[in-house]
């Protein structure tokens, strides 16, 4: 069956036949990929993340200004030497299977993620930074770190803590087990994840008596479900049908800045790309403004810095790269390429409308690119080579983006632009290497004072750029659809939906 079709069946089975029949305090939220797990360490997608969070509850969590606040830890502190923090916890918390919250769950939450024989999917972040984890007291604990990282509270918000007799008992890959406002009801695999509010609750009681998860990957069946009031909220929401939905009045729009920052990666290995003078060309033979209009019909911003507005520490001051296709050419016969050259591009699938843009504003300063269109699974294991399989597969260069969960600048840009993250240890895709941007970056990450830790990362977001070892493209508004009458939801950076507490 064509593909218009079989959207124009499935709308009409889902408006004719009503298959929802819900209470208004009810809350059906729709969203384009199914969830990978209940266990929210063993996963790193953020629309699995979203269903999760009403479950689970960090020791922090950021409000709606982003800002770190108190959730299952009341307070925190660092030493003088950001190597040791603190935390007091919250008192008569339970998990939802009746077990106490305490400082033995704290250290069996986050034991299991620094333990590499789990091999928990979600669990690097903690890995890279916590060293050990220990108990003062039940409502005390003391987490020593691998090295100095200001930004530990933040990774404290993104860390769920979890059941210990749950996780004991094998089944947390199904069932959630949290402390958070609502509880794990049902998941129909395939169909819909089920949540019931938790009326014991520790903190503020949510509206919504239940949540219901759906998934559909079919953009035109999230529109229409929307509109016809079958489900509250959609996300994301396609930037093709952003304009109609902001002109009717059944819906709103929800959008903001999102924390993903879409680029391509240039192999410094391979020989032209080893010249920055190509790389700068590369970049200045892109016209960015262009790009944003025509594939995000404008819901987007064009990227000068590695850094998306929404990360802690981004500078709108960075000197970039204006489109100018002339200067990109003098720079590539001042290189030795006047008449050009060949370069290969690793790009998933959802993302080759994008590269053929590229194809065609390069191939006007005499670069020939050729797009090697991979699904998502061999995408993965071709940008993660190390130099010598990507030369073996032209791997020279990679339409990817990078959000760091944690909006800070160490988690967006140490992955991708330290010397120690060659891939396939890290996600530094090109082998790009300057020790001046190492110190810079390990500089930053270590200092608790924000005005001496914003100058150090203004530096190194200005190298990064003169350095050009990724073609910045742009950052993308983050936009969901929701009922006019659905209130106390918001968007995260990087397009997870949130109740409002």
């Amino acid at each position: 069956m064509p593909r218009l079709a079989l959207v124009a069946l499935l709308v009409s089975l889902l408006v004719g036949c009503r298959p929802l029949r819900r209470s208004t305090a009810n809350l059906v939220i729709m969203q384009t990929e199914a969830p990978r797990s209940m266990d929210p360490a063993d996963h790193t997608e953020t629309y699995t993340s979203a269903v999760l969070d009403p479950m689970y509850e960090g020791l922090t969590r950021f409000n709606q200004q982003l800002q770190v606040v108190p959730a299952l830890a009341t307070s925190w502190r660092s030493a003088a030497d950001g190597m040791t923090w603190t935390v007091a916890l919250r008192a008569n918390v339970r998990f939802h299977d009746g077990t106490p919250f305490n400082a033995d769950a704290v250290l069996a939450s986050f034991n299991r993620m620094i333990d590499v024989k789990r091999g928990l999917a979600g669990a690097s972040n903690v890995r890279r930074t916590v060293e050990s984890v220990h108990a003062l007291d039940p409502l005390t604990v003391s987490f020593r770190l691998k090295a100095p990282f200001a930004a530990f509270p933040q990774l404290l918000a993104v860390t769920s803590m979890i059941s210990p007799a749950a996780d004991r008992n094998g089944y947390l890959s199904r069932h959630a087990v949290g402390t958070g406002p609502y509880r794990f009801a049902e998941w129909k695999t395939g169909e819909y994840v089920r949540e019931v509010r938790n009326e014991e609750y520790w903190g503020k009681k949510l509206r919504p008596a239940e949540l219901r998860w759906m998934w559909t990957t079919e953009p035109a069946l999230m529109n229409m479900a929307v509109l016809a009031g079958e489900v509250d909220l959609v996300n994301p929401l396609p930037p093709v049908f952003a304009d109609a939905m902001r002109h009717n009045q059944k819906v709103r729009l929800l959008s903001g800045e999102s924390s993903a920052v879409f680029w391509v990666a240039l192999n410094t290995r391979y020989k032209p790309l080893g010249d920055v003078r190509v790389r700068r060309a590369l970049n200045y033979a892109t016209d960015r403004v262009n790009l944003v209009r025509s594939q995000l019909r404008g819901y987007g911003r064009p990227a000068s810095s590695p850094l998306s507005p929404a990360i802690a520490n981004y500078d709108a001051g960075v000197k970039g790269y204006p489109y100018d296709p002339g200067k990109a050419r003098a720079l590539l016969a001042a290189a030795g390429y006047p008449d050009g050259f060949q370069l290969s591009m690793a790009v998933q699938e959802n993302l080759v409308n994008f590269a053929e843009v590229l194809q065609g504003m390069w191939a006007q300063v005499h670069v020939t690119l050729t797009i090697q269109r991979l699904e998502s699974g061999v995408f993965s294991q071709t940008i993660f080579g190390t130099p010598e399989q990507k030369a073996a597969t032209r791997t020279d260069s990679v339409f990817a983006s990078w959000a760091s969960p944690t909006l800070d600048a160490e988690r967006q840009l140490g992955p991708l632009f330290r010397t120690r993250n060659w891939s396939p240890v890290g996600a530094n895709l090109g082998f790009y290497s300057n020790p001046k941007l190492d110190k810079s970056l390990d500089q930053a990450a270590a200092e608790l004072d924000p005005v001496k830790q914003h100058a150090f990362y203004k530096d190194a977001q200005q190298i990064i750029s003169d350095d050009a070892p990724h073609v910045l493209l742009y950052s993308a508004v983050d936009l969901a659809a929701v009922r006019e009458n659905v209130s106390d939801l918001w968007l995260f950076p990087g397009g997870q939906v949130e109740l409002a507490y």
